[in-house]
């Protein structure tokens, strides 16, 4: 078995709890403003840090550092927080090893644009995309301060609703007219950030124009940053990117969302399907079962008493990343959403997110991503022909070895081989 150190965990003093709002949005913008003047980088080191994709596989730092993928999802932090309850979660998220916070930056809801816990709405004028000024310093001070903790800021333009128009009653908001404009102005605006730009939004491209409309946004992104930042696409689910963006030069890396419909789901076949691409690049599920969503909840005779755990969430996670994922995502259906009491809740959402933060399969993660890291993983191929008792069909591949089982040269797992004579075989418990 492979021997697991624990390192600890330094403590970190919390803002108090029992300040009025008033008072913690204030000192919560104060605070996120003041990071974002006293830690920015020089733009040499900035440059030195920057994500790029190595050998069509797996993500890298320019200066050759092996950057793992561990997303959190985090859809409504930008419209959901203020500033004391950003810090509370930015830093349990970065004490957990996460590596990437997936958050939107224009969130719809009943017909408007979600304004943020100070009350600042995202934009000034729908028809032409105009920003908001208030409401993104709010946004530029929680991409400083996630980036200051070490976390790479994954930012969605805005959700996908925005620029769906197949089936869609209404014109979209973000068009041909705006998507460049709007593009450009947040890649500006982030050019020296570190982050990941996430198009899409939970759906897919279904015509020419939708594919126009993402085509322009990519565009003016890149023409506002330089080509400081990748770029990928969240799809709507079960999706990929690939089906219809493998080709788009802007897509640096592709994106899987195998969703929540069942247990046991081979995502494992999304990214095998992913990795078999030409060109190569790089893929990873951005959107797996999430920790307390119902199962198959979009399906009309689901029980919204039966939900995903810390161990689904494990599984999913373990395969992705066996099958050639270039890290993963965790989800938990209270974080994405920020619940707390007094609010609606979108599906089920029953736990508090400040509550959820600490739920088992968050804590996971960590081993999940010091298991890759205790080796050089940049390195690792999946074969899934070392296997020959796991599942049938494609995708991960899984098999159980009793703990007697003799393991020496020449042998293998469940009957399969290892690739050549000498090779050590090493086994780590999925859970710790």
């Amino acid at each position: 078995m492979v021997a697991v150190v624990r390192l600890p965990v330094v403590s970190r003093p919390m803002i108090p709890q029992h300040h009025s709002r008033r008072w913690r949005v204030l000192h919560g913008r104060f605070l996120a403003i003041a990071l974002a003047l006293t830690c920015a980088a020089p733009p040499a080191a900035r440059a030195a840090e920057r994500l790029r994709v190595t050998d069509g596989r797996w993500l890298e730092r320019a200066d050759g550092t092996p950057f793992f993928y561990l997303g959190d999802t985090a859809w409504m932090l930008l419209q959901r927080l203020d500033g004391e309850e950003t810090e509370r979660y930015l830093r349990n998220r970065a004490d957990k090893g996460f590596t990437v916070i997936q958050a939107v930056v224009v969130w719809p809801e009943e017909g408007r644009d979600l304004p943020n816990a100070a009350g600042d709405p995202p934009l000034v004028d729908r028809a032409t995309m105009e920003p908001n000024e208030a409401y993104f310093r709010h946004v530029d001070a929680v991409v400083a301060r996630a980036n200051a903790l070490g976390l790479v800021f994954g930012m969605l333009p805005t959700w996908g609703s925005y620029w769906k128009q197949v089936g869609q009653k209404d014109p979209p908001v973000l068009n041909m007219s705006n998507a460049h404009a709007y593009g450009r102005f947040l890649g500006e605006r982030y050019r020296d950030a570190d982050l990941i730009w996430i198009l899409g939004g939970d759906q897919n491209i279904e015509s020419d124009e939708e594919r126009a409309v993402n085509d322009a946004l990519a565009a003016g992104l890149h023409e506002g940053d330089g080509g400081a930042h990748l770029m990928t696409f969240h799809p709507r689910g079960p999706g990929l990117s690939s089906l219809r963006l493998h080709d788009a030069p802007w897509l640096d890396l592709n994106m899987i969302q195998s969703s929540h419909g069942a247990r046991d789901h081979d995502n494992g076949i999304f990214v095998e399907h992913d990795y078999a691409l030409s060109p190569a690049k790089p893929t990873v599920d951005g959107e797996p079962r999430y920790e307390r969503i119902p199962v198959g909840f979009y399906f009309r005779e689901y029980d919204r008493h039966v939900r995903f755990d810390d161990y689904d969430v494990r599984q999913a996670a373990y395969w992705a990343l066996l099958a050639g994922a270039c890290g993963h995502t965790y989800g938990h259906n209270s974080v994405w959403q920020m619940f707390r009491p007094g609010l609606p809740p979108a599906i089920h959402a029953d736990v508090p997110w400040w509550e959820a933060l600490d739920h088992p399969g968050a804590f996971q993660m960590k081993f999940l991503r010091r298991l890759f890291e205790s080796r050089p993983f940049t390195l690792l191929r999946p074969d899934p022909g070392m296997v020959v008792d796991g599942p049938s069909g494609r995708g991960a591949k899984v098999a159980h070895l009793r703990p007697w089982e003799r393991l020496g040269p020449g042998a293998g797992v469940g009957g399969g081989r290892l690739p050549a004579a000498g090779a050590a075989l090493t086994l780590h418990p999925p859970r710790l």
